[in-house]
């Protein structure tokens, strides 16, 4: 089976956890911090469409800071109002009364290191998910792969859309799809929250085998 390589996510979106749930993987904390990505942003869907939550980072980290480096901002109660909009996006969700308790220390807790943060709240996705993960982390960035693995550090990305022929946007149930439509690609936890167990399913199929 192939190795592949993802970068550190917040609350990544299910491109992301439809590798994780089927390919062994090194997560990345070695690669230099980049701004507007998956590293500190996730995208939810709210009464008025998509919304991105941005976790702010210590403006006092060097250009160059190693992702592993990244200190979170003491300055901004980003954690109450992350939490109060998915609150507000999430509570009519089938699921929601469900699973937030799972979440809501992930708000209350103070964290210093992004990377911690990622982890812990991906750990937590995994257990809720009942995928079967298999995680390394990388002691230095790498730049040369072999054929047995992948490298997807920057091609699950919000901003920039790259081919992923593995990914295969599978349409679910949402609370807000009569008024936007399907929105594809959301956090994970847009998935979980409308589909509950039925979640790692829907995974699944959104991965394309070749």
């Amino acid at each position: 089976m192939k190795m592949i390589y993802l970068s550190s996510a917040y609350l990544a979106p299910i491109q992301y956890y439809s590798k994780l749930a089927h390919y062994p993987v090194y997560i990345e904390r070695c690669c230099n911090y980049v701004k507007q990505t998956y590293r500190n942003r996730c995208n939810i869907a709210s009464a008025n469409g998509v919304m991105p939550l941005t976790i702010p980072v210590d403006k006092d980290n060097k250009e160059k800071c190693l992702m592993r480096d990244v200190r979170i901002s003491a300055h901004d109660d980003w954690q109450t109002l992350h939490w109060r909009a998915i609150m507000s996006a999430y509570n009519s969700t089938p699921f929601f009364e469900y699973y937030q308790d799972d979440f809501r220390p992930f708000y209350e807790k103070k964290w210093d290191f992004l990377f911690d943060f990622n982890c812990e709240i991906q750990q937590k996705v995994i257990e809720l998910l009942d995928i079967d993960v298999h995680i390394r982390f990388t002691d230095e960035y790498k730049t040369d792969f072999s054929a047995g693995e992948i490298d997807f550090r920057e091609i699950i990305h919000p901003k920039k859309k790259i081919e992923d022929t593995n990914f295969l946007p599978v349409p679910y149930y949402q609370v807000f799809d009569k008024k936007f439509g399907f929105l594809p690609n959301l956090s994970i936890i847009d998935l979980l929250f409308n589909m509950g167990n039925e979640a790692a399913i829907v995974l699944e199929k959104s991965f394309a085998k070749h």
